[in-house]
């Protein structure tokens, strides 16, 4: 299991419907949406930034 680096939600890495890889390491998300703001900029998400949906970001 695994969390969305964007929203957080709980994942089975074997059955996320979306995967990215940044850095050498493999991320996992629940939707589209959350795989395309981590892609725009993932040292957010790595660094701990807030949920998109708790800060109102875009």
């Amino acid at each position: 299991m695994t969390k969305d680096p964007v929203c957080g939600m709980v994942l089975d890495e074997e059955k996320a419907p979306f995967r990215y890889e940044h850095g050498g390491k493999l991320y996992y998300f629940c939707g589209k949406g959350c795989k395309d703001r981590f892609e725009r900029d993932p040292e957010k998400y790595l660094k701990g930034g807030k949920p998109d949906w708790i800060t109102g970001d875009e």
